[in-house]
C-alpha cells in the first residue's frame, strides 16, 4: 500500500477527546486504568487458553482470537489517545495517520467476522451437537479464522486507499482522538463523493452481512431451545450463548451509534463519546464477560493459580 498523496498537508493535529482543561486529568486517569485493565485482561485470557488443555476447543479458539484482536486494536488507538492529554499539540504524520487508520479498520472488521464465526459455532454446538466435533474440526476453525482476517484485511485496504487518495489543503486539524475514515473525509478539500460511497458500502455490507448471519444463527438456536424437553438443557444453552450475545450487543450497538449518524455539529461530540465505548470500553469488558460467566474459565484460573503457587 503506497503512501503517495498530492496534498500539501504532511501531518495532522488530533484534537483529542475534549478541549476542556478541567476534564483532562480525570479522563487521562480513567483511560490509563482502562488501558491497563484491557491489556491485563486480554493477555490473561490468552494465557489461560494456551496453558489449559481443557480450553483447547473451537469456542475458546475463537475467544483466543477475539482477545488477540481486542488487545491489538487497543494498542493501535489508546497510546496516541493518552498522548493528547500530555501534549499541547498531538501531532501525527500523514503516514502515521494512514497506518493507524489501516490497522483500526483491519482489527474492527476482523472482529465483526470473528463474532460471526462464534455465532455459527454456537449454532452447531446447540442445534447439531452430535456433528459438532466433525463440523467444527480444527481445519474448519482455522479456515473460518483465516477468512475473518483476510476479509478484515481486504476491508482495511479498500477503506485506507479511499482515504489516501483524498487531497488535504490548508486545514490539518482532525476533530477526533484518532484517525478515522469519516473525520478525514470531512477534512478533505477534494471531492469525497466516490470515497464516501465506497466507505458507506463497505461499512454497510460488513455490518449487514455479519449481523444477518448472527441473527439467523440465534433465531435457529432459539427455535431449537424452545423445543427442548429438558429445562436443564434450555438453561445450559442460554448460559452458553449469554456471553456472546452481550459481546455482540455491546460491539454492534456502540459501533452503529458511532458510524450511523446524522451530519450535525452537535453529533460530533456524541460520536466521540460513543466511539470511546466502542474502541476502549468493549475490549476491556470482553474478557470480564467471558470470565465471570464461564465455569471453564474460572476452573482454568484456579488450576493456573494452583500451578503457580505450588
Amino acid at each position: 500500500m503506497a503512501m503517495k498523496n498530492d496534498s500539501s498537508v504532511i501531518e495532522f493535529i488530533l484534537m483529542g477527546l475534549t478541549d476542556k482543561p478541567e476534564l483532562q486529568p480525570p479522563l487521562f486517569f480513567l483511560l490509563l486504568v482502562n488501558y491497563v485493565v484491557t491489556v491485563m485482561g486480554n493477555l490473561s485470557l490468552i494465557n489461560l487458553i494456551c496453558l489449559n488443555s481443557h480450553l483447547h476447543t473451537p469456542m475458546y479458539f475463537f475467544l483466543f482470537n477475539l482477545s488477540f484482536i481486542d488487545l491489538c486494536y487497543s494498542f493501535v488507538i489508546i497510546p496516541k489517545m493518552l498522548m493528547s492529554f500530555l501534549s499541547e499539540r498531538n501531532i501525527i504524520s500523514f503516514a502515521g495517520c494512514m497506518t493507524q487508520l489501516f490497522f483500526y479498520c483491519f482489527f474492527v472488521s476482523s472482529e465483526c467476522f470473528v463474532l460471526t464465526a462464534m455465532a455459527c459455532d454456537r449454532y452447531v454446538a446447540i442445534c447439531k451437537p452430535l456433528l459438532y466435533t466433525v463440523t467444527m474440526s480444527p481445519r474448519v476453525c482455522s479456515l473460518l479464522m483465516s477468512g475473518s482476517y483476510m476479509m478484515g484485511f481486504a476491508c482495511a485496504m479498500v477503506l485506507t486507499e479511499c482515504t489516501i487518495g483524498l487531497i488535504f489543503c490548508d486545514s490539518n486539524i482532525i476533530d477526533h482522538y484518532m484517525c478515522d475514515t469519516f473525520p478525514l473525509l470531512q477534512l478533505s478539500c477534494s471531492s469525497t463523493y466516490a470515497s464516501q460511497l465506497v466507505v458507506s458500502m463497505i461499512v454497510f455490507k460488513v455490518i449487514i452481512v455479519s449481523s444477518l448471519i448472527i441473527f439467523l444463527s440465534y433465531t435457529l438456536i432459539l427455535f431449537n431451545v424452545l423445543h427442548m424437553s429438558s429445562s436443564k438443557g434450555r438453561s445450559k444453552a442460554f448460559s452458553t450463548c449469554g456471553s456472546h450475545i452481550i459481546t455482540v450487543g455491546l460491539f454492534y450497538g456502540f459501533g452503529m451509534l458511532t458510524h450511523v449518524k446524522p451530519s450535525s455539529a452537535w453529533f460530533v461530540d456524541q460520536e466521540k463519546f460513543f466511539s470511546v465505548f466502542y474502541t476502549n470500553v468493549v475490549p476491556m469488558l470482553n474478557p470480564l464477560i467471558y470470565s465471570l460467566r464461564n465455569r471453564d474459565v474460572k476452573l482454568a484460573v484456579k488450576k493456573t493459580l494452583k500451578r503457580i503457587t505450588s
